[in-house]
């Protein structure tokens, strides 16, 4: 089961009815008052987490203490506090029993909050087809064509009579009897929906659009805005996302698609002009994955992330569409996401507003010069927190002084700049500019690791006592470590609200890795440090030299973040002495590093939680196999789906380019199996034209960093006659002592490359083929006849087969289990 959690806070989610009133209330109160989350409960005597289930709409009655000690830090008045103990006593609406349809995302029915499972696909399709045409009936060869895409039997017309009757029963009265019921209702050409608009998700989203589009030329953007917003929180995902293809390609689901583009367009717009950019970026970012060529889209994104002040994320947006244009069709941007572009080149970004340029004083006044002020945002609080803003100086003659809104926190004094001859210390550089939000994208669909996700909640415990600052998460190649980091770290980046920092350190990349030096002077920049103040060795990191410079730089990373709340990712680490430096001492910070080997030394002398990360059960595999083939196609051949995930090792890269595959060849799990089930199953295991997602480079880049004597042990425990050996065995195996052998299996596993317990350590599926692989037969032969007259052959276990590639992958999933 998935846990993926929205990051921020947009115009997605479910249907309006199922939110609080009291909670959109409430974050407007506290946005009022300029205060985060965790601010506003600290004031008021109550949980960060507690505050936030009010304002998500979790909590439909908060206490009547709750809502009184909020009421001070909210600056609410009396009539508001009354309203607001009114609503909280009311609760929400009680459900009506009435039915409601949903097919903006995957196919559901719902009574009031109470899900009502629609059973068969048959039943599914039916009631998919239904809600699309509504209000409009959908012929008698609609239905027919839609039901038995490959042709229908005999039977056919008694079989939809049938399936009629059934969607009837689904949708009989259960509400009170004077509202109009919802029903299917013969036509003379075939059978109509008949139910109210607004108990469809679609028609409910077509009247909001409906209402929205005239506000577009009318000076009232607040409720143009407001009616997008709504309209867009019924979208879960694309049209029918677990239906059939033909049924998700037609013409009625098309065409709604393109509604939700318009709206999109719309609501961005709006939001840009309110200065709202961050929240249009969530809704853009899912729809440029399912419009990858869109352009208009694309253009959006590039002004709100920037406006949000992400301008390298909005320029990797840019350089990613460009590059899929000209490989796809062979043609250049248009004009509309080049000047995107060029705004925010030229910082002339949606909702900015004009830096001050302010007159520094310098020791000589013959070389003074205006000082760099980085433009600040007029974007949401969690984009630019109080204390990253530049102090406001004394005017130039000429200049108008801005007053700070009063319930901004004062800001941090800027250092005053000196002449060339004599630079400030590098600790008294104030640094100014956006607040850095680095993540990269994460996976839209995470499966399972609940433990691990609950472990790493851990860094954002209300309890300072009880909150570690360092999470490490280790596992073999291609297990989803830093897929894991990218999902916890943006659905909690709301508790970093000065600020994520990413880098990859490349530790087992085909780049050479990242030294300490080269990241802190990328932090460094990011945290708005100007280049003229960095270190020497950091400002020029190619360059060698003592390490003077760096543990400057490295002090003054740790001074910069001493009272924010920042959550630095560090990806594909090394080893321990490559992170060292990186990790800051305030308490207010978190890093989670991800990282191949094991980095025990980290747990031993840094307080690190350790988290291992294991390959997926088949029930996970099967779920994550389904989020990318749909879940339908694998409910379908469940049998061949889990032989799939079996053939895979449960590895979640390999899953995922398995399932890519199926989806790119449109053939069955089955057939795919078949394939897969051949010598080369490493071969297979790739996705043409993408050098990253192959299951054989992602070995190969651990496999490289061994050293010989290790490569040799590795290659010959592809050699194993079971599912796993003992330390005598492997001796055995490869002609060395056990001591010696012991020591290279502990090099291995602290590599992930094998896995050990209980004294016994075993290959998994795919890196036994990949062990063999890699052997020579001369090596092999010598070292099965080794093995075979060795009075270590006895301890042994025997599996079903020479190969017992299944048993090795349901050993271990046995254990995690």
């Amino acid at each position: 089961m998935s846990d993926t959690t929205p990051a921020t806070a947009g115009p997605r989610g479910g249907p309006p009815e199922e939110q609080s009133p009291l909670g959109p209330r409430i974050q407007a109160f506290r946005r009022r008052a300029g205060l985060s989350q965790e601010a506003a409960a600290s004031r008021a005597g109550i949980s960060t987490r507690a505050l936030r289930d009010i304002e998500r709409g979790r909590a439909h009655r908060p206490r009547p203490g709750t809502l009184r000690g909020l009421a001070e830090p909210l600056g609410l008045s009396g009539d508001e506090l009354a309203h607001l103990l009114t609503a909280a006593r009311s609760g929400p609406p009680r459900d009506t029993g009435r039915p409601r349809l949903l097919i903006l995302g995957p196919l559901a029915l719902r009574r009031g909050r109470t899900p009502v499972p629609v059973t068969g696909p048959m039943l599914r399709r039916l009631l998919g087809l239904l809600a699309l045409k509504h209000p409009e009936p959908a012929t008698q060869q609609e239905i027919t064509d839609i039901l038995w895409p490959s042709g229908p039997p005999r039977s056919h017309p008694s079989l939809i009579h049938t399936y009629v009757s059934q969607a009837r029963r689904l949708l009989a009265p259960c509400g009170p009897r004077s509202a109009p019921q919802p029903t299917v209702a013969r036509t003379p050409t075939g059978y109509r929906l008949e139910a109210p608009r607004n108990q469809i998700d679609l028609g409910h989203f077509d009247e909001l659009l409906a209402r929205a589009e005239p506000l577009h030329r009318t000076p009232d953007p607040e409720t143009r805005y407001a009616s997008l917003t709504e309209a867009l929180r019924c979208w879960r995902g694309p049209v029918l996302a677990d239906a059939d293809p033909v049924l998700r390609r037609h013409p009625a689901a098309v065409a709604a698609e393109e509604r939700r583009v318009r709206a999109a367009l719309l609501h961005a717009d709006t939001a840009l002009l309110l200065g709202r950019s961050g929240e249009a970026v969530p809704v853009l970012a899912d729809l440029v994955n399912a419009e990858p060529l869109h352009e208009g889209l694309h253009a959006r994104l590039v002004l709100a992330l920037a406006g949000s002040g992400e301008q390298a994320a909005a320029l990797q947006v840019f350089t990613r569409l460009r590059v899929r244009l000209d490989e796809e069709l062979g043609i250049e941007p248009g004009a509309e996401i080049r000047e995107a572009h060029l705004r925010v080149l030229r910082r002339q970004l949606p909702g900015a507003r004009r830096p001050d340029h302010r007159t520094a004083t310098r020791s000589a006044p013959t070389q003074s010069a205006p000082t760099r002020s980085a433009p600040t945002q007029s974007a949401p609080t969690h984009y630019a927190p109080a204390h990253h803003r530049p102090a406001p100086g004394t005017p130039a003659p000429g200049t108008e002084t801005r007053r700070e809104p009063a319930h901004r926190e004062p800001a941090r004094p800027a250092g005053t700049h000196r002449t060339p001859a004599h630079p400030a210390p590098a600790h008294r550089t104030a640094a100014v500019g956006p607040t850095p939000a680095q993540l990269p994208a994460g996976v839209r669909m995470h499966v399972g690791r609940r433990p691990h996700v609950r472990v790493l909640d851990t860094l954002v415990a209300t309890d300072p006592a009880r909150r570690p600052h360092l999470a490490v998460l280790v596992g073999a190649p291609g297990v989803g470590k830093t897929a894991l980091a990218m999902h916890w770290a943006h659905a909690r980046r709301e508790h970093f609200a000065d600020g994520q920092l990413f880098v990859d350190l490349r530790g087992h990349s085909r780049l050479p890795a990242l030294r300490p030096a080269d990241v802190l002077a990328q932090f460094l920049r990011a945290l708005g440090v100007p280049p003229h103040a960095l270190p020497e060795n950091s400002a020029n990191p190619g360059n060698p030299g003592n390490s003077g410079n760096d543990d400057e730089a490295a002090a003054l990373y740790r001074t910069l973040l001493a009272d924010r709340r920042v959550l630095i990712v560090l990806d594909n680490a090394r080893d321990a002495e490559q992170v060292r430096p990186l990790i800051p001492g305030a308490p207010g910070c978190a890093v989670v590093i991800t990282s191949r080997s094991r980095l025990a030394g980290l747990v031993s002398a840094d307080g690190a939680r350790r988290i291992a990360l294991d390959v997926l059960d088949p029930d996970e595999g099967c779920r994550l196999l389904g989020s990318i083939v749909g879940a339908c196609n694998v409910a379908a051949e469940e049998e061949a789906a889990r032989r799939l995930v079996e053939l895979c090792g449960g590895l979640p890269l390999a899953i995922r380019i398995a399932g890519a595959n199926l989806v790119a060849r449109d053939t069955s799990i089955a057939d795919h199996c078949a394939e897969l089930a051949g010598d080369d199953i490493l071969g297979r295991l790739r996705i043409e034209g993408d050098g990253r997602s192959t299951v054989r480079s992602a070995f190969e880049l651990s496999y490289r960093t061994l050293p010989d004597e290790a490569r040799r042990m590795f290659r010959l425990l592809g050699q194993l006659p079971g599912p796993d050996l003992t330390v005598g065995a492997t001796a055995a195996l490869a002609g060395l002592t056990p001591a010696a052998s012991a020591a290279l299996l502990a090099r291995l596993a602290d590599a992930h490359l094998v896995r050990e317990k209980a004294g016994r350590f075993a290959l998994d599926v795919l890196l036994r083929s990949y062990a063999r692989e890699l052997i020579g037969a001369d090596e092999a032969h010598t070292a099965r006849r080794r093995l075979l007259l060795s009075p270590a052959r006895g301890p042994v276990r025997r599996g079903t087969g020479p190969d017992n590639c299944s048993g090795s992958y349901a050993g271990s999933a046995g254990s995690r289990a």
